[in-house]
């Protein structure tokens, strides 16, 4: 089989590096013209994931029309904020003889929607489309390293997904099958917002303690919102869920538990964001979480609280204080 990979960003490349590594003929897009050029002269993208050199199975495109044609599967690993537009782009150069995985960790704004979501609507006036959605604790430059990494591919044709499941999985890079689309994509949004409030903590010297209790409710932050948006609970104790959120609360490659640090510090969102090459998803899912939680009707603390430092100015240290002072209650009682 023959893939695309539409995003030229950290994640995007890492993950073409990967299926060039398997022999998979893949066509990179990227959208900036400079790195389009550095990536032809140099075959590296020193600008999102310097030092790694692309095999030969993997060629470079900055026109959508010829990074999706005559390919098999396609990779969508672009920032939430972008989805829509990009997405529009492509649709007219699709087929529904291609297999569709959107890579994108985030919730759309404004509509609230899950990237899946997004693609069906943008896509079925074209035609109907097969997809997924890849999720789990995958750093971009660990893949990139051929570290031992486990993901979940999620999509509800379960049958169809053990295609892919087989094309991407190696010795090295481990990949599940699940039909919770729903959970799998939500899982790995909100992860971003509990990792700001670990930057945060660990930013102001809390310890330990405290990230392990924002790991723990934050799993249960994100189960009811989960289960009553149509997911399943095990989705949240499995790689998407409680896998991707210890990574990303704990790990030093994470952009979001940088932003929380930063913010920590006192800085703000804008001197946080111009200082930073790549996206922070948590950044713009902490809205839509903060949305969808008012509309669902579910309690998310953690998340608020997120939001509130975010959106409203609130004083860090004043946040976690207020999770800490909140009225006590049984661990299993509903929020």
């Amino acid at each position: 089989m023959k893939a695309s990979v539409i995003g030229g960003g950290t994640w995007g490349s890492a993950f073409a590096l990967h299926l060039g590594r398997l022999n998979i003929q893949t066509k990179l897009w990227i959208r900036e013209q400079d790195v389009y050029e550095e990536a032809l002269r140099h075959k590296e993208n020193r600008t999102f994931l310097p030092d790694y050199v692309f095999p030969e199975t993997v060629s470079f495109f900055h026109s959508h029309e010829e990074a999706l044609a005559s390919t098999d599967i396609v990779f969508i690993a672009v920032p939430s904020k972008f989805c829509r537009q990009i997405y529009q782009q492509l649709g007219p150069h699709l087929s529904s003889n291609q297999m569709i995985v959107s890579l994108t960790k985030g919730i759309e704004e404004n509509s609230l929607k899950r990237m899946s979501e997004v693609m069906e609507e943008i896509f079925s006036p074209f035609f109907t489309p097969w997809i997924a959605a890849l999720s789990g604790p995958s750093f971009a430059k660990e893949v990139a390293e051929g570290h031992p990494t486990a993901v979940v591919l999620a999509s509800r044709k379960e049958s169809q997904v053990k295609k892919i499941q087989h094309l991407i999985s190696s010795p090295v890079f481990r990949t599940y099958t699940t039909s919770d689309i729903v959970g799998v994509e939500l899982a790995g949004a909100i992860k971003n917002v509990i990792a700001i409030a670990a930057g945060i903590s660990d930013s102001l010297q809390f310890g330990s303690n405290s990230v392990a209790a924002l790991v723990t409710r934050g799993i249960a932050e994100m189960t009811r919102l989960g289960l009553k948006l149509g997911a399943r609970m095990e989705t949240f104790a499995g790689l998407a869920g409680i896998g991707d959120l210890v990574l990303t609360c704990t790990g030093k490659l994470s952009r979001n538990h940088f932003v929380g640090a930063e913010m920590g510090k006192g800085k703000s969102i804008s001197e946080i964001v111009s200082s930073m090459k790549m996206v922070a998803e948590g950044i713009t899912t902490t809205l839509s979480v903060h949305q969808l939680a008012q509309k669902a009707k579910v309690e998310m603390p953690i998340c608020e609280q997120v939001y509130q430092v975010l959106y409203e100015n609130k004083d860090p240290r004043k946040a976690l204080e207020n999770l800490m002072t909140r009225k006590l209650k049984s661990e299993y009682q509903k929020e």
